[in-house]
């Protein structure tokens, strides 16, 4: 037997496995940098987001463009350092917004907001007078779908770029609901809303749905989703929460 053939077998053997464990760490930090799963808890985002949902969020997107208006964002809340909430951007900064009772402007163009159920339409802070405000730089203005039920920038004010952790890109769990997978790209709500200066992003060019970070999402699916979830909340406007807890 050749005792030298044998031990060079061993180490190449022993090399090749802790290669594999290596990039197999390195890989995994790496997609805990750019995505990670939520678990939601409440029900401030319906119809587009349901109560138990687990979502992926897309942490990676925004290190190359600012958020867009339409993205569904989870954040540290303003209002609460310990909790995070997830909304709607419909404002972004720079633009003027307006509200009416129900009725949503931006920089001059009331919305058709396809995406907020009539059933869940209303306005529990009709009393806080929100007209023609400038959203500040690096901020933004927020609010969840379920118009009636959420707690948002109507309630709290406008949202710190600082504070948002992501996109929500994906819902994987469970199967069976009316939103399996990509979230809806719904930027024609916002096409005729102009401001000058601005360069639209690929997200606005009427795609169906957001393909930002799609190869980055595809691949770490499995070991994010194999994650433990980290607690994240928004409240809802009666008083419930609305959470989304984070993985670890």
């Amino acid at each position: 037997m050749n005792v030298e053939l044998d031990f060079e077998k061993r180490y190449r053997l022993v090399r090749e496995v802790i290669e594999t464990i290596v990039l197999t760490i390195l890989m995994f930090l790496v997609i805990r940098l750019a995505v990670q799963n939520f678990n939601i808890e409440g029900m401030s985002m319906e119809p587009s987001l349901h109560d138990k949902e687990l979502i992926l969020v897309d942490k990676w997107t925004y290190l190359f463009h600012a958020p867009s208006r339409g993205d569904v964002v989870v954040f540290v809340a303003p209002t609460h350092s310990d909790q995070d909430y997830i909304k709607r951007i419909v404002a972004l900064p720079g633009d003027t917004i307006t509200i009416h009772d129900t009725t949503v402007i931006v920089d001059g163009v009331t919305l058709n907001e396809t995406y907020v159920d009539p059933h869940h339409q209303g306005n529990v802070y009709a009393y806080k007078t929100i007209s023609n405000m400038i959203i500040p730089p690096n901020d933004y203005f927020v609010l969840g779908d379920n118009r009636i039920g959420s707690s948002d920038s109507r309630d709290w004010g406008i949202l710190p770029r600082s504070n948002i952790i992501g996109r929500a890109a994906l819902v994987y769990w469970p199967l069976g609901q009316s939103n399996n997978g990509l979230l809806p790209n719904v930027s024609s709500v916002f096409a005729k809303v102009h401001q000058a200066g601005n360069i639209p992003s690929s997200r606005h060019n009427g795609v169906a749905v957001d393909i930002d970070g799609m190869l980055l999402l595809l691949i770490p699916c499995f070991f994010v989703m194999m994650s433990r979830r980290y607690p994240i909340k928004a409240r809802s406007g009666k008083g419930n929460s609305w959470r989304a807890r984070r993985q670890r």
